[in-house]
């Protein structure tokens, strides 16, 4: 187990891959989202972030994926949201996830139901409150959500560096981005934060697309772009999903190397929970990633 705090990690000047975990929607798939833990674990991350499903429906599994993380030798990321979450209940899911010497939270606002849409969401309208509310509960490394093509409901780019300045204002130890599949558009991003006076770490997140549908929805959903290149290899492979999940591999170590040739030396996987996903491009930078 370790009690290592991910910032710390990010400022070590080492080059550092990352990935996303999410649990199971049903307890009895709880056994084979662990085994995933370990088989990723095998590919040595420098660390794993669990999400949970929306409204916190599954935050007893996520807590339990987050316990082996650790028990796996590495720092846990474990999300919470501001959706459906109150005072007392968050209090004591960090209660529970310090036990487990998780000492890592990413504080999000998270997406709010269909069926809440126009209600109070909880607690906590915005992440930047939730994440003051982790720093008093202890000794938490916290870090929060950046989005290079702007929040879908920002309204523009200009009042989403604005509302990431809240979050710096609240704390945050530093910021992970929304997938991204065009480098120059996290490039932009970076001057206008300077700009703004935003210097924490800003992690790049990276998708691998494995599945054609599945990443358009997502993009939809986000809004982010489809840069030409990538969209003839999602439409080239589109019925040939072992080819289409080899080139996802190679765009997305494409963009890795890119990413560390322009300085970022740390950068966050989307996996999808496909151990195979995160051993592949580790392979691809065998003798560029520190182990």
């Amino acid at each position: 187990m370790t009690s290592e705090k991910i910032i710390d990690i990010l400022k070590n000047g080492k080059i550092h891959l990352s990935c996303e975990l999410f649990p199971p929607k049903q307890g009895a798939e709880l056994q084979n989202s662990l085994e995933i833990v370990n088989r990723i674990a095998a590919s040595k991350p420098s660390y794993m972030s669990v999400t949970y499903g929306a409204g916190g429906s599954t935050v007893g599994y996520s807590a339990a994926l987050a316990k082996k993380v650790q028990d796996n030798g590495m720092p846990a990321l474990a999300h919470l949201t501001c959706v459906k979450a109150d005072e007392a209940k968050l209090a004591e899911v960090l209660g529970q996830l310090h036990g487990f010497g998780v000492k890592n939270i990413l504080a999000l606002r998270g997406d709010i139901p269909a069926d809440m849409q126009g209600e109070e969401i909880g607690s906590f309208a915005h992440a930047s409150e939730l994440m003051r509310f982790v720093k008093q509960q202890g000794d938490f490394c916290v870090g929060g959500a950046a989005y290079p093509e702007g929040h879908p409901e920002s309204g523009s780019l200009e009042q989403d560096i604005e509302n990431t300045k809240y979050k710096v204002d609240a704390g945050v130890d530093f910021l992970v981005t929304q997938m991204f599949f065009d480098n120059t558009i996290l490039y932009n991003y970076m001057f206008r934060l300077l700009r703004a006076g935003i210097n924490v770490p800003v992690v790049p997140g990276i998708m691998p697309v494995t599945n054609a549908k599945q990443i358009i929805r997502i993009c939809q959903l986000s809004g982010t772009k489809l840069p030409p290149q990538f969209r003839a290899m999602v439409e080239k492979f589109a019925d040939k999903p072992e080819a289409l999940k080899q080139a996802g591999i190679a765009y997305a170590t494409g963009q890795i190397i890119d990413l560390i040739a322009n300085g970022f030396d740390n950068v966050h996987i989307y996996t999808m929970n496909k151990p195979e996903i995160f051993a592949g491009i580790m392979n691809n930078l065998g003798e560029i990633v520190d182990k």
